[in-house]
């Protein structure tokens, strides 16, 4: 499944890499977010390729939503249109899904394109609801063994129906960012579990349609990860919330002065310092408007969760981030 907004040479050497693929029973949806039929004007798709295009763009979970509606197969990997998987990726996931029945993700090794280095090898959560990329910007070598996970990265993952099922797959109301958190989280609750593959390597081109550090990312995660604390977090991770929040800001402005960290290069993009604060009051404000909807959904997970508040908690303090490091990336 893969969701485009701008489609062009980046989809068309993801689906090249999709053709070399050593396991070959599989079948691709490219999902058309441009609005304006960008895939068949801009991309030579090949005929067996789905092609569903929308009027205009749906945002990411939507646009795999609708992808896994129209197909009946018991895995679903999803792939950025930025990413260009390797030969054996597909191979390598599919293994790691099949290693015990409890495994409802699967995630890959993530590179940072043309850079040598990672972008991800699974994600991890900050107390305060912040999710990044395990590895991000280290050396791959470090990551050459696989293992559990918390969840997957959206960018390069495999999921299980089933799991798709029990939990309602990803949420609309995420549209950008963080929906690979929170619907994680959910197959959490559900006792579902998460592998590292870490022969399932994909090259990424990061965040090439949003930008790195631009306001419209800055606004979508902050927003996002007030969603992922409000629908998932149990109590006692609740009260931590903020602190923690306070802490990463903290960071945030001491690497801002030092020249360093993502507010230092959201600066440096002409963004200043009171738009940002801005930013963060709008992402508090529609907080606020989706609360009850929000709410509703914590219910029914907390209702049909399968695991406990206490093992859910030390599901993801074993694979936590601190407040200084999400600053620092």
């Amino acid at each position: 499944m893969i969701p485009t907004l701008e489609a062009g040479a980046l989809l068309a050497e993801c689906l090249r890499g999709l053709e070399n693929q050593t396991r070959r029973n599989f079948e691709i949806v490219v999902v058309d977010n441009s609005g304006k039929g960008a895939v068949r004007r801009d991309t030579n798709v090949p005929q067996e390729v789905e092609v569903i295009e929308n009027t205009e763009n749906v945002g990411y979970g939507s646009a795999v939503n609708q992808a896994v509606e129209r197909s009946r197969t018991p895995y679903v990997a999803v792939l950025n249109d930025d990413a260009r998987p390797h030969p054996r990726w597909l191979e390598a996931l599919v293994a790691a899904m099949e290693s015990g029945p409890r495994v409802g993700m699967c995630a890959s090794r993530v590179m940072l394109a043309g850079e040598g280095t990672l972008d991800s090898a699974g994600m991890l959560l900050c107390r305060d609801g912040s999710s990044k990329q395990r590895g991000h910007g280290r050396a791959p070598e470090e990551f050459a063994v696989s293992g559990a996970a918390l969840l997957p990265s959206g960018s390069a993952a495999l999921y299980r129906r089933r799991m798709l099922e029990e939990t309602g797959g990803f949420d609309d109301r995420f549209f950008l960012y963080c929906e690979d958190t929170d619907l994680g989280l959910r197959g959490v609750w559900q006792g579902w579990q998460c592998v590292y593959a870490a022969d399932a390597v994909v090259d990424h081109h990061y965040s090439q349609t949003a930008g790195r550090v631009s306001a419209l990312k800055a606004y979508y995660v902050e927003r996002n990860r007030l969603f992922v604390v409000v629908k998932n977090f149990p109590l006692r991770m609740l009260l931590k919330v903020p602190s923690g929040t306070l802490a990463r800001y903290f960071w945030h402005a001491l690497f801002l002065l030092g020249g360093s960290g993502a507010a230092a290069r959201f600066h440096s993009e002409g963004h200043s310092f009171v738009h940002l604060i801005f930013l963060i009051l709008r992402a508090h404000c529609a907080l606020l408007k989706h609360s009850p909807g929000l709410l509703r959904e914590r219910r029914r997970t907390m209702r049909e969760a399968r695991i406990s508040a206490a093992e859910f908690r030390g599901i993801c303090e074993q694979h936590s981030i601190s407040p200084k490091e999400v600053a620092a990336l």
